[in-house]
């Protein structure tokens, strides 16, 4: 792998500043951070753009610091989404399993299963997060790949946001010049970074206080 496809990079477009981060990963998995920018913004407001031409100068602003402390030339970045348009709820999906053995494929199905919700038209599906699986009856399990069983269910939390607010957080990044590889909900990023697996296990709160937003997100049995 060389070196561009290792680098990764985050872009926080938030109410009163924009963050960017690069970084990669060693052969460890360990995060190294490369460089990070940061530019005045107030183009958002309670995570919706209401300013495109301050947003795309905020945002070309912030990765471009990064570029510089990092040494490299940025294409392609992972942006953060938030805001009181973001809404979750609980659902159910079931697969039948042909050949006797859960295979990753199955897994995938079933998730793309859960997918076929009514939503209305404004609004997009962000993440699909499988809280626990059920096998032939059995739930509580983690991970089902390579049991045996004939019938495959999960429950999952989907997480949805306003179409027009996922587009022009889209709209922004490209019109400063980079393209999105992944829109990601901002809590469920920063748990990554400040949770540790046994909290997510018993029981935790994250709390994003941010310039216009306030995020919570709840984890237990290690999942949101």
């Amino acid at each position: 792998m060389d070196k561009d496809e290792e680098i990764v990079v985050g872009v926080d477009i938030g109410t009163t500043k924009v963050c960017a981060v690069v970084a990669a990963e060693d052969d460890l998995g360990r995060v190294n951070i490369l460089g990070v920018g940061m530019a005045p913004s107030d183009g958002l407001n309670r995570g919706v753009v209401v300013n495109i031409d301050r947003t795309v100068n905020a945002v070309r602003e912030a990765i471009q610091e990064a570029e510089r402390a990092a040494g490299v030339e940025v294409q392609n970045v992972i942006v953060g989404i938030a805001g009181d348009h973001v809404q979750s709820f609980q659902t159910r999906g079931v697969v039948t399993i042909r050949s006797g053995e859960i295979t990753q494929n199955d897994v995938q199905r079933l998730l793309e299963d859960t997918m076929h919700v009514a939503l209305p038209a404004d609004r997009e599906i962000l993440h699909v997060i499988p809280q626990e699986f059920i096998v032939d009856g059995q739930d509580g399990v983690a991970d089902p790949v390579g049991m045996s069983g004939v019938r495959l269910e999960a429950n999952v939390h989907i997480i949805t946001g306003l179409v027009s607010a996922a587009k022009n957080i889209y709209r922004c990044i490209e019109k400063a010049g980079f393209a999105v590889s992944d829109i990601v909900l901002e809590p469920l990023a920063s748990s990554f970074s400040v949770l540790h697996e046994d909290e997510k296990e018993v029981g935790v709160a994250l709390i994003d206080i941010g310039g216009g937003t306030t995020d919570i997100a709840v984890f237990e049995d290690h999942t949101i």
